[in-house]
C-alpha cells in the first residue's frame, strides 16, 4: 500500500479545483492547486466597479436544504453553514411589450392554482406539468463514493421516477412547450440559443425549488469560493495564483507533474486537470490521450452557448421589480451578424445587499450567442470597433429597460460589458462555453470517463467531465476523481470532517 501524504498537482482554480484539492488534503495527499489568474473560481465569479457587484454565475445554489442529499456533499467541501441563503418564491417573471405578466412562483401548488386559474384551457397541460414537478421533488441525488446502503435505498426510492426521467429527458423545453396553446406559458420554456436543452433539467431547477434545495447565496458565487479556498488552506493545502500551466509532464505512461509558461517544473505524484477539457486533452497532453467517448463528444460538440453580459450600477431602489424578469420583444435585439435573440432576461439583484449601496441596485442582462469568434476577432484585430460593438449592445440593452423602469436611463452610474472573448481570456472555457456540455434531447445525462487510456496518474475534473454543468458538478466531479486516486493508491476516500490547521474567519462579503 502506498503511504498516504503523496502530492497532487491541481490544473485550475474553478470551483471543481478547488473542491478536488480540499478532498485531497482530507484524504491524506498534499495538494496544490495552480490557478492562471490572480483570483479563484473560474466562471463561478463576480466583480467590482464603482461601488457595484456584477454576479455572472450564481442563479441558485442546488444543496441548500440540510435535509437535502447534496448539502453533505457541500459540506465536505466548504463551511456551507455559513453562508444565507435567500429563497425564490418566484423563478422569473415573464413580461411582454404590451404588459402582459406571467409570474412563475416556485411552489408548485401555488403555480398550478394561479395558472389553472389565469389559463382554464390549459389546465390539462398545467396539471401534467405540476404532476411532474411533484414526483421529481421526491428524487434523491446518489452521492459519487457515498455509503453504499444509502445509495441503494437511494436508488431503489427512485425507481419509479426511471420513466418519467427518460420522458423529459427524449423532449426538448421548445417541444414541450407547445403542449400549451396561450404564448405566455410557452414562452416560459425557452426560445432561441436554450430552448433545445432536454425539458428534464428544466424541470429538475423547479423541483430543487419546489422542495427548497435551491436558494440563493448572499455574496453570490465569491462567497462559495472563498469559503472553499479557506477550506483548502486551513487543511494545508495550497494555492497559486498568475500560475499558468502548459504542459502536463508524462513519463512512460505516466504524468509526473506540469510545467509552467514560465519554465518551472512542478513535480507531483498525480495530475488532476480541472481545466478546459478541450484545452487539457489537445494542448495540456498534446492530442496524444484520449478515448473513444471523449473522441466521439468532442467531434460532434453540443455546447451551451457563449454570451454577452450588460452589467449596469443603478442609482434607484429597484425592490420592487421581480429578481428575474424575462422580457418577450416584439422586435428582436441584434447581438452579433448570426444572433437575434426575441426576448432577454435582467436580473435585479434588490435581495443581495452586498451588491449596491443602499437605494442603489446591480441589474445584469444575459444574452446567449454561439458566435464567439465574432466577438474574439473584434478584441484581436479591431479594438476600437469592439469597445464600440459592446457600447451599442449596451445601448440596446438600456433600450429595452428603460419602458420597464422609467428614467433608469438618467440613473445609469455604471456600465459594464463582457462578451465571449472576456470569458474565454478569463476562463479558457473552448468556445466561451457558459456550462460545457448542453443536455439536448436523446442524451444520456451520464458522466465521461475522468482517465484516460495509457496515461497513469492522472483525472479530469469539471464541467466538461459532468454534462449539465452548474455549480455541483464541481464537488461531484471531485469526489470521483479522489475516488479514482484512492482506489489506485489503495488508500481510504474519506472525505469526512477534518481538523483544521487555521481557525476559520468570519466570512467577509
Amino acid at each position: 500500500m502506498k503511504t498516504v501524504g503523496g502530492k497532487i498537482v491541481i490544473v485550475g482554480g474553478g470551483i471543481a479545483g478547488l473542491c478536488a484539492g480540499v478532498l485531497a488534503q482530507k484524504c491524506g495527499y498534499h495538494a496544490e492547486v495552480l490557478e492562471m489568474h490572480d483570483i479563484a473560481g473560474g466562471l463561478a465569479t463576480s466583480w467590482r466597479r464603482g461601488g457595484y457587484t456584477f454576479e455572472t454565475c450564481l442563479h441558485w445554489l442546488y444543496g441548500s436544504n440540510p435535509q437535502g442529499t447534496m448539502y453533505p456533499q457541500w459540506r465536505d467541501v466548504m463551511d456551507i453553514d455559513r453562508l444565507t441563503f435567500v429563497p425564490l418564491h418566484q423563478l422569473v417573471t415573464i413580461q411582454t411589450e404590451r404588459g402582459d405578466r406571467l409570474p412563475i412562483p416556485t411552489n408548485v401548488d401555488r403555480l398550478e392554482k394561479e395558472l389553472t386559474a389565469r389559463f382554464p384551457h390549459d389546465t390539462k397541460a398545467i396539471r401534467h406539468f405540476a404532476a411532474d414537478i411533484r414526483r421529481l421533488s421526491q428524487f434523491r441525488m446518489p452521492v459519487p463514493g457515498g455509503n453504499a446502503r444509502q445509495n441503494l435505498a437511494a436508488l431503489w426510492h427512485d425507481l419509479p421516477l426511471f420513466p418519467l426521467f427518460r420522458r423529459l429527458a427524449r423532449i426538448s423545453c421548445r417541444d414541450y412547450g407547445k403542449s400549451f396553446s396561450d404564448p405566455l406559458p410557452r414562452s416560459f420554456f425557452g426560445d432561441g440559443e436554450l430552448d433545445n436543452l432536454a425539458a428534464l433539467a428544466q424541470f429538475f431547477s423547479i423541483a430543487w425549488m419546489n422542495s427548497g434545495d435551491a436558494a440563493y447565496v448572499v455574496g453570490g458565487s465569491l462567497a462559495i469560493i472563498r469559503l472553499i479556498e479557506e477550506k483548502l488552506r486551513g487543511l494545508g493545502g495550497n494555492i497559486r495564483f498568475c500560475a499558468k500551466v502548459d504542459r502536463i509532464l508524462v513519463e512512460n505512461g505516466r504524468a509526473t507533474g506540469v510545467e509552467l509558461v514560465s519554465g518551472e517544473k512542478i513535480m507531483a505524484d498525480w495530475v488532476i486537470s480541472a481545466a478546459d477539457g478541450h484545452a487539457t486533452l489537445n494542448h495540456l497532453l498534446g492530442g496524444k490521450y484520449s478515448n473513444s467517448k471523449l473522441d466521439k463528444q468532442y467531434a460532434r460538440p453540443n455546447l451551451f452557448p457563449s454570451y454577452l453580459q450588460v452589467s449596469l450600477g443603478v442609482a434607484m431602489d429597484l425592490s420592487a421589480q421581480p429578481a428575474l424578469l424575462t422580457r418577450i420583444l416584439d422586435a428582436p435585439l441584434y447581438l452579433d451578424p448570426t444572433t437575434q435573440l426575441n426576448q432577454v432576461s435582467f436580473r435585479f439583484f434588490h435581495f443581495d445587499p452586498t451588491f449596491a449601496p443602499a437605494g442603489k441596485t446591480a441589474v445584469t442582462c444575459f444574452l446567449p450567442t454561439r458566435n464567439y469568434q465574432y466577438w474574439t476577432g473584434l478584441r484581436e484585430n479591431d479594438p476600437a470597433r469592439y469597445r464600440a460593438e459592446k457600447a451599442r449592445v449596451a445601448a440596446d440593452v438600456t433600450a429595452i429597460l428603460e419602458p420597464i423602469v422609467v428614467g433608469i436611463r438618467d440613473a445609469i452610474e455604471v456600465v459594464d460589458v463582457s462578451t465571449p472573448a472576456t470569458v474565454i481570456r478569463y476562463t479558457g472555457n473552448w468556445q466561451g462555453s457558459m456550462e460545457g456540455w448542453l443536455l439536448s434531447p436523446g442524451q444520456k445525462f451520464r458522466s465521461l470517463p475522468n482517465t484516460l487510456p495509457g496515461l497513469r496518474n492522472f483525472v479530469m475534473a469539471g464541467q466538461w467531465i459532468f454534462p449539465g454543468g452548474g455549480l455541483p458538478s464541481g464537488p461531484m466531479s471531485a469526489r470521483s476523481a479522489l475516488l479514482a486516486i484512492c482506489k489506485a493508491d489503495r488508500v481510504a476516500f474519506d472525505p469526512g470532517p477534518k481538523s483544521e490547521s487555521l481557525t476559520p474567519a468570519p466570512l467577509a462579503l
